[in-house]
């Protein structure tokens, strides 16, 4: 297992017990998938390497692979689609939907950008896209169309997450706090109990068991990324959420990106550390000290196995 953590100056592969950095300005999202990884920044979108190439021009707000292809989003908001991730194509506009009209990202509320990219891998051409801030829209046809937001979705999803096992099942972290959807994303609940602090920021999900969710959260947007409070939490089943205090949380702590491995096995990464779990969070292993990171909120993570 490789991994790749995304700070806004740099890019860090993980693997073997060695980190290694790749100097890259103003990062903004990461993934990694097939031998391949990819960096958005303000100026565009790079394929990592010992020499970074820039694939995509503009400002690039989220990537992610699919069954097919790479998708790419931007600021404005904007959908990419490339099978080989040299050639681009632009999809059909997002914003000649009705709800456009109300996007707005508040640190620049002239604009706004497309924040988290989730193909549905129970469903072929079925894609997800969070636009910061104002609505999840869904594709069925691998962008050909979209649909918009429904009245009751959260209006600024951060990252949503899918499960291989739970056909319809969509698990959201937003800035208006935690939502599931079992149904694609047509009705939506909101289960919230436990959970102390609702500026969600990151999810995942249990690759062997889709009731197991852990996410990261604090209690503003300010908390999260500039002052630095915030947790880890945990909900298993019909439980509550619980604070997972085994990891660094609190003052100190920007909002960490948390992914999911294999079954049962977790890693979380912020600026007081990169952690990995292999009992679903019940104890926590540190694989790369806060020390030796940026003391700034990490741009993303991405796990190559």
């Amino acid at each position: 297992m490789d991994l790749y953590a995304a700070f806004p100056d740099r890019v860090l592969a993980i693997g073997n017990g060695a980190v290694s950095a790749t100097a890259l300005a103003d990062v903004e999202c990461l993934a990694a998938a097939d031998g391949e990884s990819f960096a958005g920044t303000w100026d565009g979108l790079y394929r990592l390497g010992d020499d970074p190439e820039r694939v995509l021009d503009g400002h690039v707000t989220a990537v992610a692979r699919g069954p097919e292809a790479w998708w790419a989003g931007t600021e404005p908001s904007a959908v990419y689609r490339s099978v080989d991730g040299d050639d681009w194509d632009r999809l059909p506009e997002l914003t000649t939907l009705d709800s456009a009209d109300s996007w707005s990202f508040p640190p620049r509320p002239d604009t706004h950008h497309v924040r988290w990219l989730e193909p549905d891998p129970t469903r072929e051409g079925r894609w997800y896209v969070a636009v910061e801030a104002g609505a999840l829209l869904r594709t069925d046809d691998d962008g050909a169309t979209w649909r918009d937001r429904v009245p009751e979705a959260r209006r600024d999803t951060h990252e949503l997450a899918t499960h291989p096992d739970a056909p319809g099942r969509l698990y959201c972290a937003a800035g208006d706090g935690y939502a599931e959807s079992r149904d694609g994303g047509d009705t939506w609940t909101f289960p919230q109990a436990g959970l102390d602090e609702r500026y969600c920021w990151s999810v995942a999900i249990d690759p062997a068991d889709p009731d197991v969710r852990i996410m990261s959260a604090a209690r503003s947007a300010m908390q999260a990324h500039r002052q630095g409070v915030s947790s880890v939490y945990r909900k298993q089943g019909d439980a509550d959420w619980e604070r997972l205090d085994a990891l660094p949380h609190g003052e100190g702590c920007y909002r960490a990106v948390v992914r999911a491995v294999d079954d049962g096995t977790f890693v979380v990464c912020s600026n007081r550390g990169v952690y990995r779990s292999d009992d679903t969070g019940d104890s926590w292993e540190e694989l790369v000290a806060g020390a030796d990171l940026p003391d700034t909120p990490p741009a993303g993570l991405a796990v190559q196995v």
